[in-house]
């Protein structure tokens, strides 16, 4: 078998076997092919596409060029769940106590965060004490005594995804639906879970700007999932404006906090029970989702989901006072007041430039170098649809450092505020579940 006859083959629209998938995939992964060939053969795929076997046969490939973690010893159905990312998107810290006070085991691998703030690893550890550095017989045996842990990503799980996706970043392919949708489920899949429910988000704030994109990638998942026995579905939410009103790593856990006592945000706690539901259904502790959610509402109305996630804590070293006390989290030495320059109505809130402001303020990575400040960040006040008046505060900006010029005049220029009324922008836009 020659890469050559590969590349030549999906230059001229051909589906590939699962047997040249393989042998690409090993030979790139074993340094036996080089980066010039598989080049052509990525821009080949980004010009002429998959079929829906080949996207699963070249997942699938991934998946087994490195490590993947065995949860069988685990008790039950096991449901994952992965955003595609946003700004705000506090959900994991409040899923998986949540999901997991009815019985659902949460086995979560999750990793650090690379942009506007820290991954959900750095955000619990906020929380003092809390550690993520345990061996996978301590994970499986919280897991079935507590039916939630969460640890730090395997050094060494799909590396064909590490070398692919930094050959894409640097040829241009990092756009395509096929090898975008490969990349993820490799990950989920060798993650170990039975079942996964995928958080596809739209808009200005998220890697899928316009809907239909968003579509097509939560459609090429959720088929990919399937195809390789995992019970998969996917939900596309809205990422215009930051989900919550939180951004930054101590400041999205006392978020989480509230969500859990039933005080969060409104559109967080609806993306939560959402997601929440889906994941519940997955793991056959419901038939539906209308009492998948009920039964989510009640253990949030009745204090066991808030009761999970202390356990949570606890189990992992961390301060479970914090829950009762968020005060305990990090705190910034400034809370500075951001005041609107105008009265009206606002209109619109660029989620992706309000990531770069909290990332300014030091509450995410620019580099994997960077040191990530836990307790900065932005609390929103408003959000698009609520009416302001002049003076009156649209955010508190938490910070550490008491010159915020350049930070003020970011988050100024991606706020508007407009005259009249305003459409707010929907929250769930469609679900995706298997043909």
């Amino acid at each position: 078998m020659r890469m050559y006859d590969l590349i030549e083959k999906k230059r001229d629209g051909k589906n590939l076997t699962q047997e040249e998938i393989g042998y690409f995939i090993d030979g790139y992964t074993n340094d036996e092919i080089p980066d010039y060939q598989v080049s052509a053969l990525l821009m080949a795929i980004y010009f002429q596409d998959m079929s829906e076997d080949e996207r699963a046969m070249l997942t699938s490939a991934m998946v087994n060029s490195g490590d993947t973690i065995d949860l069988s010893n685990i008790e039950g159905i096991k449901v994952d769940k992965h955003s595609t990312g946003g700004v705000g998107d506090t959900t994991t810290l409040i899923l998986a106590p949540l999901v997991a006070s009815l019985g659902v085991p949460v086995a979560k691998m999750s990793g650090r965060g690379l942009g506007h703030t820290g991954g959900t690893i750095d955000k619990l550890e906020a929380v003092p004490g809390f550690h993520v550095e345990i061996t996978s017989a301590e994970f499986i045996g919280l897991v079935n005594k507590n039916k939630v842990a969460v640890i730090g990503q395997t050094g060494n799980l799909t590396p064909a995804d590490k070398k692919l996706y930094s050959l894409r970043d640097v040829t241009a392919t990092v756009n395509s639906i096929p090898l975008i949708a490969s990349s993820i489920m490799s990950k989920k899949i060798a993650s170990g879970a039975d079942a996964i429910v995928l958080d596809v988000k739209t808009g200005a704030g998220a890697f899928m700007k316009e809907l239909d994109d968003a579509k097509q990638l939560a459609e090429a998942m959720v088929s990919i999932g399937n195809r390789v026995g995992r019970n998969t579905m996917a939900v596309i939410s809205d990422m215009s404006q930051p989900l919550g009103r939180a951004i930054g790593n101590a400041l999205e856990v006392k978020e989480a906090i509230e969500t859990l006592k039933g005080q969060g945000p409104k559109d967080l706690t609806e993306l939560c029970l959402t997601l929440g539901s889906q994941m519940v259904v997955l793991a056959e502790k419901a038939t539906t989702i209308e009492e998948a959610r009920q039964m989510l509402e009640e253990n949030i109305a009745n204090g066991k989901a808030f009761e999970q996630f202390k356990i949570f804590l606890e189990a992992q070293g961390g301060d479970a006072g914090v829950a009762d006390d968020p005060s305990l989290l990090p705190q910034a030495t400034h809370k500075i007041e951001l005041p609107a320059n105008t009265s009206g109505t606002v209109s619109e809130i660029v989620a992706n430039d309000f990531g770069t402001a909290a990332m300014m303020l030091g509450a995410g990575r620019a580099t994997k170098e960077s040191e990530i400040d836990l307790a900065v960040g932005l609390v929103l006040h408003k959000k698009v649809g609520d009416s302001v008046k002049e003076g009156e505060s649209l955010l508190t900006i938490h910070a550490n450092d008491s010159d915020l010029d350049k930070v003020k005049e970011k988050l100024y220029q991606s706020i508007t505020i407009t005259a009249g009324s305003v459409d707010v922008p929907s929250l769930i836009y469609d679900r995706i579940t298997k043909k």
